[in-house]
């Protein structure tokens, strides 16, 4: 296997934690790019994405390029939350990835929780 840079080893001990502590809940899952930020909601037991939402979907686009990265961020959050809700989705457990709890991922966690998923 070779070395496994920062990141990786982040994002590996973070989703063996998620798993532990799941209790079958979906991952709310994101990927943060330079200009982009993409929310999705897995099922884990199936490999599903049940419900996504991005930056770059056509409800946020307009919104989005009056605010900055981190307002961008939020509203991607608060449109995930709005779908997993729709398909009755209430609780899910918030896989950062290799990323730090902060700046744009903290600001999708929040507009999640803001808009009433649990986790």
């Amino acid at each position: 296997m070779g070395k496994l840079s920062l990141f990786d080893r982040r994002r590996r001990r973070v989703r063996t934690a998620l798993k532990a502590r799941a209790g079958g809940r979906p991952r709310l899952s994101v990927h943060r790019s330079g200009r982009h930020i993409y929310a999705q909601v897995i099922d884990d037991d199936q490999g599903l994405t049940l419900v996504a939402a991005s930056t770059l979907d056509s409800e946020i686009r307009g919104q989005a390029e009056s605010v900055n990265k981190t307002e961008q961020a939020k509203l991607v959050g608060t449109l995930v939350a709005e779908r997993a809700l729709a398909q009755g989705i209430k609780q899910v457990v918030f896989d950062r990835g290799g990323y730090l709890y902060h700046g744009r991922v903290k600001a999708v966690a929040e507009g999640a929780r803001a808009s009433g998923l649990t986790f």
